[in-house]
């Protein structure tokens, strides 16, 4: 398998990075946007932005949908469904069945 080649890009706030492929976000702005606590600061950066696009951005909230609606969001993957439920379960929170 080839190595794909990285560019050099510029976002809008002025940060340089290099990146293969087409995902426009700027992983300098996305560790600056990262919350220090709370269940969104144990997420990757696309599975963070995958439950705040869908304005999923408490536990209550999170608690309303079952694991396999969250797992259809884009930038959604398994990995980070343990990291949920131990989330809610501290809350006394879990998953809709």
């Amino acid at each position: 398998m080839a190595a794909s080649e990285k560019s050099l890009r510029t976002c809008s706030s002025g940060h340089q990075y290099y990146k293969s492929s087409d995902c426009p976000s700027c992983p300098i702005c996305e560790q600056e946007r990262k919350p220090d606590d709370g269940f969104l600061s144990l997420l990757s950066a696309p599975a963070r932005r995958a439950l705040e696009h869908n304005g999923i951005t408490s536990l209550q909230l999170l608690s309303k949908f079952s694991e396999k609606e969250i797992l259809k969001l884009h930038g959604m993957g398994p990995a980070s469904l343990p990291k949920l439920r131990t989330a809610l379960k501290e809350k006394g929170l879990s998953f809709k069945n």
